[in-house]
């Protein structure tokens, strides 16, 4: 009688535990394939842009664009922060054949950026 309690003690405790990693292994793979949904924002048209972290500074990031049309643009750079708030620098607007450059800061509290994009 005890080794059948403990079979089935040990068979409710595994199936408990690959209830769990099913739920996660779920929960995981919903989370990237959301995150693979997302695109990333393309350039906005007539604005050619470079954009990246600062040197030293993890949570400081940039977008440098030249205005290639012919008509004004104004542009601003966006960063995903991680657990803080994401956020948008300085809008800047171009004349054609001008450069310029918005950055923006994400909270220390974060992870850091984690996506920089170029916004209209």
């Amino acid at each position: 009688m005890k080794k059948s309690m403990g079979s089935r003690s040990r068979v409710a405790v595994r199936a408990a535990a690959v209830a769990g990693l099913t739920a996660a292994l779920a929960v995981s793979t919903g989370l990237a394939t959301a995150a693979s949904a997302t695109a990333p924002a393309k350039t906005p048209p007539g604005l050619s842009c470079e954009t990246g972290k600062h040197a030293i500074d993890d949570y400081t990031g940039y977008a440098l664009c030249r205005n290639n049309g012919s008509a004004p643009q104004t542009f601003w750079v966006h960063l995903v922060c991680g657990w803080s708030p994401d956020v948008d620098g300085e809008h800047v607007t171009l004349n054609p054949g001008q450069s310029g450059q918005s950055t923006a800061h994400c909270a220390g509290l974060g992870t850091g950026i984690g996506e920089i994009t170029v916004q209209p």
